[in-house]
């Protein structure tokens, strides 16, 4: 299945024919996928259900043939199964989330629920098997369904958030323990999606509601709301930073995708204070945050999911300021089944621009897509997850 598009002309200045090719379908689910993980560590790929368990695929590159076109790639990319997780979940695992380091695995649960995953000791991969895993922590307080559970860039925080209208911050502490830093109780309707940072502690969130919200620690109190975008019209579904932090996408029920953009002039902590970057500090602030970009009926239907990546040339370059300009491709789907890979580009003038650069219509036939995510090891490759069941992996060209 392929599906090639002429770029429009809304800016950018890649004028690049890509496609979407399907390169591999991860079956084995009883039931809807809401959400695929990569691990940003290991070649391997997570997947999450409502038949309440967690899938895993190994991939490795073989056999001789060109998929990734501009990567510089060489060879296909296998997919084989590697290890299935009976989470012990009372209801569906809506969302999941490794760790930097790869080796935890978060799973956020309609039973109110997050439990952290690790493989066990001594349990080495042997072949395509990744063995046993256990449950290491529960983390438990949410008073309704968990919608979304994310790590920090240093791996030191989890945040999760839920349909009871809150935000919790997790601390990974030794031995597995965990503690709440702060319960946030600030969106007035469910929370579908929160989203880190890449670089900093700066913590998104999206809710029914309509709105955003952005958090920062204040070293001397609590975690706070800083700001809050508005402009959707109806519920934001997910959230995803930009690999440089400057931008920030949202995607809605509005079928609009929205991009905002990071000025970073107004200090928002008190005197003295900072914002943590890492398991360091930095002068940096949350900054402020306005609307760079609106692109109305970006889909057919409500929008599910984005995701956020570098470009396949700038994947490549040695110089990441050889292009200024160039701030990635998004990947957004929804309830029309579309796929679609937008260009993303800033001028001198701190005006955003996109460009369509590839759709693929009816991505897992009629079944809705709840998910997109880009590979983190693997430029190019793009995996989805559908109601049909069943995950899919993609590879973009041109």
């Amino acid at each position: 299945m392929t599906a090639q598009i002429e770029p429009d002309k809304l800016g950018g200045s890649d004028n690049a024919v890509y496609s979407l090719k399907e390169v591999a379908t991860l079956e084995g689910h009883s039931d809807r996928v809401w959400a695929v993980a990569w691990n940003p560590v290991q070649r391997v790929i997570a997947s999450c259900s409502a038949d309440k368990t967690v899938r895993m695929w190994s991939y490795n590159r073989s056999g001789g043939r060109e998929d990734n076109g501009e990567d510089g790639s060489s060879k296909a990319v296998e997919f084989l199964p590697a290890t299935e997780i009976t989470t012990g979940h009372r209801k569906t695992v809506r969302s999941i989330a490794w760790s930097p380091s790869g080796k935890n695995l978060a799973t956020a649960s309609f039973d109110s629920s997050v439990s952290v995953w690790e493989r066990l000791e001594g349990d080495e991969e042997e072949g395509e098997s990744l063995g046993e895993w256990e449950c290491v922590s529960t983390l438990e307080g949410h008073d309704s369904e968990c919608k979304s559970v994310a790590y920090s860039n240093d791996g030191g925080l989890i945040a999760s958030c839920s349909r009871d209208k809150s935000v919790w911050i997790w601390e990974v502490q030794p031995e597995g323990d965990f503690e709440c830093l702060s319960v946030l109780m600030h969106h007035t309707q469910d929370v579908k999606c929160v989203a880190w940072h890449p670089r900093e502690e700066l913590l998104a969130s999206a809710s029914y509601d309509d709105t955003i919200l952005l958090y920062v620690d204040d070293p001397s109190d609590d975690w706070f709301p800083f700001t809050t975008l508005s402009g959707h019209t109806s519920t934001v579904w997910s959230l995803a930073f930009s690999p440089c932090g400057s931008l920030l996408v949202s995607a809605s029920d509005d079928r609009s995708l929205r991009i905002w953009k990071r000025e970073p002039k107004t200090s928002i902590v008190g005197p003295g204070q900072s914002v943590r970057i890492g398991a360091g500090t930095s002068s940096l602030t949350g900054g402020k945050w306005d609307i760079g970009l609106v692109i109305p009926n970006a889909h057919d239907r409500s929008i599910y999911s984005v995701s956020w990546s570098k470009s396949l040339r700038a994947s490549k370059e040695v110089d990441s300021s050889a292009n200024t300009r160039d701030r990635g491709w998004i990947a957004s789907t929804g309830g029309d089944g579309h796929i679609k890979v937008w260009q993303i580009e800033i001028d001198d003038e701190r005006k955003v621009s996109h460009k369509l650069i590839a759709d693929m219509e009816n991505a897992h036939g009629v079944a809705d897509v709840n998910c997109v995510a880009w590979s983190t090891l693997e430029p190019g490759l793009l995996a989805s997850a559908g109601d049909d069941y069943s995950s899919k992996i993609w590879s973009i060209s041109g």
